[in-house]
């Protein structure tokens, strides 16, 4: 991977958290043996990224000049709904948090009962309404994705997901509610 991106002079890396922290344990050195200065974004997407390789990341592939962009989705959401934005602005990153929801889309973390939870209290996150890109059906089985989706927090999005939302409104993505395989 570090040949390739020296050699093509790639400009963005989006891997896993799981990845991430398995080039971790291969050491610094190589890495460190290739130049890495074309990069200018380093991105994260399909599991929440620990502090530990966020900063790994952040400082020993980006240098600690490249942004990482910490995304959360899912196929239902149709595309990014908290990520931090190069072409918005980008917020102070916090290692370990993919910062804030993208326009339009207002997520919320809620308790068992359904109310928004405290600052730093882990519930389940939700995205209250619907925005552009929500998936709209599950074909041929309506009911479905109303009992999937729905049913659990009538008016919210039901992400499947735990997280936290910190005092200064920044979410932290901490893994699946429930079972899936």
């Amino acid at each position: 991977m570090w040949q390739i991106i020296e050699r093509y002079g790639v400009n963005q890396l989006y891997t896993s958290p799981t990845a991430i922290r398995s080039l971790m344990r291969h050491g610094n050195h190589y890495p460190e043996a290739y130049d890495l200065s074309s990069l200018k974004v380093l991105g994260t997407v399909g599991e929440p990224i620990n502090p530990a390789a966020w900063e790994w990341f952040y400082k020993v592939i980006g240098k600690g000049r490249c942004p990482v962009i910490d995304t959360y989705w899912q196929t239902e959401t149709g595309g990014f709904i908290i990520s931090p934005s190069v072409n918005l602005g980008l917020p102070n990153l916090k290692p370990g948090s993919a910062t804030f929801p993208m326009p339009s889309v207002e997520p919320c973390v809620l308790s068992e009962e359904g109310h928004n939870t405290r600052s730093g209290e882990k519930g389940f996150l939700c995205v209250k309404g619907s925005w552009p890109g929500i998936m709209l059906t599950i074909n041929n089985d309506p009911a479905r994705f109303e009992e999937t989706y729905f049913s659990r927090f009538p008016g919210y999005y039901y992400s499947g997901d735990y997280a936290i939302r910190d005092e200064d409104g920044y979410f932290w993505l901490l893994g699946r509610a429930d079972e899936v395989l």
